[in-house]
């Protein structure tokens, strides 16, 4: 709510904001609409210059992703989970309540929590969010600025003529309306460095990652590429059909360990995820 504007009521400011929209009258009867520490808007509700109202859209009915997400740690500036296979980062698309950052709003009572970072829905691990959006852009900026060291295993074939560890360079771009990203002739601005693989049995490996740049999906595509594809991945090679609701296959792909100097404190930081990989 703009602290320059003439409203009367947050109501008044909503049907000027909406154009009078239905539905937004709709959920205010409702009381679907909310504060930030959760007060109900009402018509009577003042307007509030500087402060945020929150509407929130119905959810589709969506299957419970299994498994829990358990807390590594927490304080008054962060929150480390390591998040379960099939469990999206945060709510896009036809994935909302079943997302890490609504669960846990939920679970933990913490209104204002958001991801500093994103693991993909398929990718189990250690995630990092962050408590209060004051502290919100001095962690969002450290991986934007790639200060943070982190690694990954994957579950994948062996190659006994594959000489590690490799460092694998190529260019990725992620085309509107495509699943998979593409490998295409230009400047690298994806980097892995895949290291140690330890046996693990039925011909398959345990991999460590080190991911230099974040693009989307650049440990699947990279490790395709080598001829050794992740366990369970239905993207890479090729692309295989699968129902949402389907958690019996998870992707072998585990975000092991985050390495970083805390912003706000200036402390070193290193979380493990306690999960493991394992063959089917």
């Amino acid at each position: 709510m703009p602290t320059d504007g003439a409203f009367t009521t947050v109501a008044e400011f909503l049907a000027d904001k909406t154009h009078g929209a239905a539905e937004v009258q709709r959920r205010l009867d409702a009381g679907g609409i909310v504060l930030t520490d959760g007060t109900v808007v009402t018509r009577s509700t003042p307007y509030l210059p500087g402060r945020w109202a929150f509407l929130y859209r119905d959810a589709l009915p969506e299957a419970a992703v299994p498994g829990d997400i358990a807390v590594l740690y927490r304080d008054e500036n962060i929150v480390v989970v390591d998040k379960p296979h099939f469990l999206a980062t945060m709510p896009r698309g036809s994935h909302v309540t079943q997302t890490a950052v609504v669960r846990l709003r939920r679970e933990l009572g913490l209104a204002e929590l958001t991801a500093a970072h994103r693991l993909d829905r398929l990718t189990a691990g250690v995630l990092l969010l962050t408590v209060r959006r004051e502290v919100r852009a001095a962690y969002q900026d450290m991986f934007a600025r790639r200060e943070v060291h982190k690694t990954y295993q994957a579950l994948a074939p062996r190659r006994d003529d594959l000489a590690l560890p490799v460092e694998v360079r190529s260019r990725i771009v992620k085309e509107r309306g495509s699943l998979q990203v593409r490998e295409v002739p230009g400047e690298p601005n994806a980097i892995t460095r895949v290291e140690r693989c330890e046996p693990v049995g039925h011909g398959l490996g345990r991999y460590l990652l080190t991911p230099l740049t974040g693009r989307t999906h650049q440990l699947r595509v990279h490790l395709a590429g080598l001829g050794i594809p992740i366990v369970g991945d239905p993207l890479y090679p090729e692309v295989l059909e699968h129902r949402p609701d389907d958690f019996s296959t998870p992707l072998q792909l585990l975000a092991r360990t985050l390495e970083f100097t805390d912003p706000l404190t200036g402390e070193p930081r290193r979380f493990a995820s306690r999960r493991s990989l394992t063959p089917t």
